[in-house]
């Protein structure tokens, strides 16, 4: 089996997770096209508006439930000098190890096969930390499965604010429901509204919320604006990651 055909079955190996992310574009050159089923959640447009924030180059990078590598990538394509990914999931991990090599920037990103440890002091500090979509799957891909949703919101809280101590700059953005679990939502009325006061009333005194980032379609483009009273409101029409805003944090710590 060559290293493509490796790349195949790696992707396509069957998790919740799986063909979660798009190819970075270097190694959709490389593999070629229609090789890998994928189903877009606006990586690209994601990860525009987050380096429109935040700088990478020359930058420490920290990915933190990072999938396929598709942020990990990107941001070294951007100029970072290096990123240290964690997933749990070994077969999205081996894909990373493997298409870094393919890529020739093995050298530049450290793969960790392990959930992050939120509560560890054993963490050296990153310019910049993606936490994508990670908090609300707690008590479901990672810690104790068996919290209360009231637990696991609070323990959100203390993970997110723990991230201040590990990294100067966040890119966040979280689900609505619980464990991915539409009969357990996170916020009573799942709004936007909810989640942004759920994250600011969470950061203060740790961090500042520098940008929020909605999501707004025209056609079949997207782009993240700053919050208004029209894209503010639930579009259930949209489906729900475009529903979640995008917030960029700076650490007062």
């Amino acid at each position: 089996m060559n290293s493509i055909e490796q790349l195949t079955q790696l992707y396509g190996s069957m998790s919740k997770h799986s063909n979660y992310q798009l190819l970075p574009l270097k190694l959709q050159k490389i593999v070629g096209s229609g090789k890998f089923e994928t189903l877009s959640r606006w990586e690209r447009e994601r990860f525009q508006y987050i380096a429109s924030r935040l700088p990478f180059k020359d930058r420490s990078v920290l990915d933190i439930g990072g999938n396929s590598g598709y942020f990990t990538f990107e941001a070294l394509d951007a100029g970072a000098a290096r990123v240290l990914y964690f997933e749990g999931n070994t077969d999205h991990s081996d894909f990373v190890s493997l298409a870094a090599k393919l890529l020739d920037v093995a050298d530049r990103i450290e793969v960790q096969n392990q959930y992050y440890a939120f509560e560890s002091d054993n963490h050296e500090r990153i310019d910049i930390g993606l936490l994508l979509n990670v908090l609300h799957h707690v008590g479901d891909d990672y810690g104790d499965q068996d919290i209360s949703l009231e637990f696991a919101r609070n323990l959100m809280s203390e993970q997110l604010n723990a991230m201040a101590d590990k990294v100067d700059y966040l890119a966040l953005q979280i689900g609505f429901c619980w464990k991915g679990d539409r009969n357990h939502l996170l916020f009573p009325r799942g709004t936007k509204a909810e989640l942004v006061d759920f994250v600011r009333e969470t950061v203060g005194g740790r961090w500042e919320v520098m940008d929020i980032g909605i999501p707004e379609k025209t056609g079949d483009a997207v782009s993240y604006c700053a919050p208004s009273e029209r894209n503010m409101r639930r579009d259930n029409a949209l489906g729900e990651f475009l529903n979640r805003p995008l917030f960029i944090l700076k650490s007062l710590v």
